[in-house]
């Protein structure tokens, strides 16, 4: 990786946040598959270092949570006793997004456990300020971990406006199609910390972000053979995407990058800022 110029690394990089597979991102530029694999590392971990630098003291009124699945080496129907359950099958990415700015201050890629909601929640403790309404699926899990480490609290000393939004599906005949979309036929709101507005308590544009997702990472994309064979190699993909897209790509609602809005940067980064962050 270290013979590399910076324009074939970003022509790697840029393949990659684009949703092409490592195999055809090495086929496209000539660049074999474990130096891809290497760049890929090294380049997540700066992001990584990138966005614990960069993203502080952000203001956010709304926030959104969710969580996308995905899976390392092999699904969880096909685990084995002697598999190590901590490095092999079902991978959760936790996201939280600010609807206005579109930013992702904070994700987290683990499992779907109350520790990993946790995580997430202690990364958005340390990047945000101000009082923000936070809105989530029905996940018990967000309960505990926003009133640890974001203030939550029932009584009326709460530091957070939490509301959770729950999805009613109507259940279709079985032969109706296996991606068939379930039909919505009623929508729960209610509120958990401080006084959340009903209005408000929406997790749309986080799901929209989660599509975004499984359309330029071809880890995410359903059956495929893009899928990670190492934790490590998820997780700093992860965190090359989630930073190109706060940093690097102007979003066609806003005229221009998340970090830009939301005054984390005061310009759109390249991809050879990227590639070359000294971090």
């Amino acid at each position: 990786m270290a013979t590399l110029s910076t324009d074939k690394k970003t022509a790697v990089i840029g393949a990659l946040v684009e949703g092409c597979s490592i195999r055809s991102t090495e086929r496209m530029t000539g660049v074999h598959r474990d130096s891809i694999m290497r760049l890929v590392t090294e380049t997540g971990r700066k992001a990584e270092a990138l966005m614990a630098d960069q993203i502080r003291h952000v203001h956010c009124e709304r926030l959104e949570l969710d969580e996308i699945w995905s899976f390392v080496q092999k699904k969880k129907a096909q685990l084995r006793p002697e598999d190590d359950m901590t490095r092999v099958g079902d991978a959760w990415t936790w996201i939280a997004l600010d609807p206005d700015s579109k930013l992702v201050p904070a994700h987290h890629v683990g499992r779907r456990k109350s520790q990993d909601a946790e995580a997430l929640t202690k990364q958005l403790s340390e990047r945000i300020e101000g009082r923000v309404q936070i809105s989530t699926d029905k996940l018990y899990a967000y309960r505990f971990a926003i009133a640890l480490h974001l203030g939550g609290s029932i009584h009326g000393n709460s530091k957070v406006d939490y509301g959770r939004i729950v999805k009613r599906y109507r259940g279709g005949p079985l032969d109706s199609g296996r991606y068939s979309p379930p039909e919505v036929v009623a929508i729960d709101k209610d509120a958990v910390f401080g006084n959340p507005d009903p209005d408000y308590i929406c997790t749309s544009h986080v799901e929209r972000y989660n599509l975004h997702l499984r359309t330029t990472m071809r880890r995410f994309t359903r059956l495929t053979l893009g899928f990670s064979k190492k934790i490590e190699n998820l997780r700093a993909a992860t965190a090359l995407s989630v930073a190109h897209y706060n940093f690097c790509r102007k979003h066609s609602t806003i005229k221009a990058t998340p970090a830009e809005v939301a005054g984390v940067s005061d310009h759109r980064w390249s991809l050879e800022e990227m590639v070359e962050a000294p971090y």
